[in-house]
């Protein structure tokens, strides 16, 4: 069993990337299948959910990067201001294309949703492997 206190920047890495793959994976398997059973605007709208999701996985992992290095002592630090740029960024872009995919896009909202929550259960199953993996 390992401490918590050993949980490093790199299992923090790790972890968001595996994350970000799983959501790919699962993305990949079920744009198909949501293709066939609602049509295309519907799986569209679950690629533009899940588009959404892991850019806001990925700029987590930006943020708290950026974070960690400004944290530990000894490292050269990017500049926040970037950091922080890019996230609001992001924000507003999602904001954007969140509001045409529904304006423009006749497909299932429940699609949408459903590609929103794959960060969060791509996150979760990542997140019970590693507690799996600490406590084994």
């Amino acid at each position: 069993m390992r401490a918590m206190e050993s949980f490093t920047d790199a299992d923090f890495k790790r972890t968001m990337w595996s994350a970000l793959r799983l959501l790919v994976v699962i993305t990949v398997v079920a744009a198909p299948l949501v293709w066939w059973k609602l049509g295309w605007p519907s799986a569209v709208l679950l690629l533009v959910g899940a588009l959404i999701s892991g850019s806001g996985l990925y700029e987590w992992l930006r943020l708290m990067t950026a974070v960690m290095v400004r944290m530990d002592e000894g490292e050269k630090a990017r500049p926040m201001g970037m950091v922080l740029v890019g996230f609001f960024l992001r924000l507003g872009l999602t904001i954007v294309l969140l509001y045409v995919s529904l304006k423009v896009l006749n497909g299932s909202v429940y699609a949408l949703a459903a590609g929103l929550a794959l960060g969060v259960f791509a996150l979760t199953v990542e997140g019970l492997r590693l507690m799996k993996a600490w406590t084994v």
